[in-house]
């Protein structure tokens, strides 16, 4: 597998976006039922993926560009993500996809053009560890892709 460029991981991040925008277009309905047994519905699993974005743009890529320590965590990830599910309970389907779109766009509208220099830069965490905007998006670009693939191919089956 070739290794991606900057500019292309920042277009494959992108790519959520006309993705979720396309996810207004379905019923609440389809939004609130589990994409299968014991499992997330779509706006859980948009929801999810919102909050990463506020979480990792207020904590460290805003940081960045402020040039602020940064305070991102390695988090309970279990914990965060019931917490997700729960604050999906409290927005409409449009809500939380408005929501995401602007977190995502916050992110790119902050890395889109930066040097190479400024993507592979490492800075310290709020644990010490290290952190990159390129070991982001290396990160949680198969997170998205994941995602996606399972509200398409739920999507599809209804």
């Amino acid at each position: 597998m070739a290794v991606k460029t900057n500019e292309q991981m920042v277009l494959e991040f992108q790519s959520f976006l006309p993705f979720v925008e396309s996810l207004k277009e379905a019923p609440e309905a389809h939004w609130t039922t589990p994409i299968g047994e014991g499992k997330w519905t779509v706006k859980d699993i948009i929801c999810h993926i919102m909050l990463w974005d506020k979480y990792f743009y207020e904590e460290a890529i805003e940081k960045i560009k402020l040039g602020q320590p940064l305070t991102s965590r390695h988090l309970d990830f279990n914990e965060f993500n019931a917490n997700a599910v729960e604050h999906a309970k409290s927005l409409s389907a449009l809500q939380v996809a408005e929501d995401c779109i602007l977190q995502r766009t916050r992110i790119l509208d902050t890395i889109t053009g930066l040097t190479e220099e400024e993507y592979i830069q490492e800075y310290k965490d709020g644990d010490r560890k290290k952190f990159s905007i390129r070991k982001h998006l290396r990160g949680f670009l198969p997170h998205d892709k994941h995602h996606r693939k399972q509200i398409e191919t739920f999507l599809k089956q209804i």
